[in-house]
């Protein structure tokens, strides 16, 4: 069978804050820094999405790009110029790191995806940092 991955790459912007409501304000500027900022900070993320299935027959495709575009762009949507820790409902009680959003963004966008496709997300949160899912 032919395998391929096919890549789309998206971007949103959104702010968050981390912190664990259940620590004391000190340990939370000690552990997360500039990152607990009372007042939120953003960032710029990049998402990469791969997508890996077989060829179909007919259609030359693993998945039509431009559907795969749509329903990434349909979901960054969501996390689009929003404030992860007050608009999105996983956030309220799930402190936005990397690791946890995309694991969100994960969920959300498998849900969409023929089940024969696997999924595997990149996201940046800088230039210099970033997480991959499933690992």
């Amino acid at each position: 069978m032919n395998r391929v991955s096919v890549y789309r790459v998206e971007h949103f912007n959104a702010a968050h804050q981390l912190n664990v409501n259940s620590w004391p304000v000190e340990k939370n500027k000690e552990i997360f820094g500039k990152c607990n900022n009372p007042l939120f900070h953003g960032h710029n993320y990049e998402v990469h999405a791969r997508v890996t299935g077989e060829v179909d027959p007919v259609t030359g495709y693993v998945i039509d790009m431009k559907i795969l575009g749509e329903i990434l762009s349909d979901v960054l949507l969501e996390f689009d110029h929003k404030n992860l820790n007050l608009d999105l409902e996983e956030f309220k009680t799930l402190n936005p790191t990397a690791e946890n959003i995309i694991i969100v963004l994960y969920n959300k966008l498998k849900k969409r995806l023929d089940p024969a496709l696997d999924l595997h997300l990149r996201l940046y949160e800088t230039d210099n940092n970033f997480v991959e899912y499933p690992a």
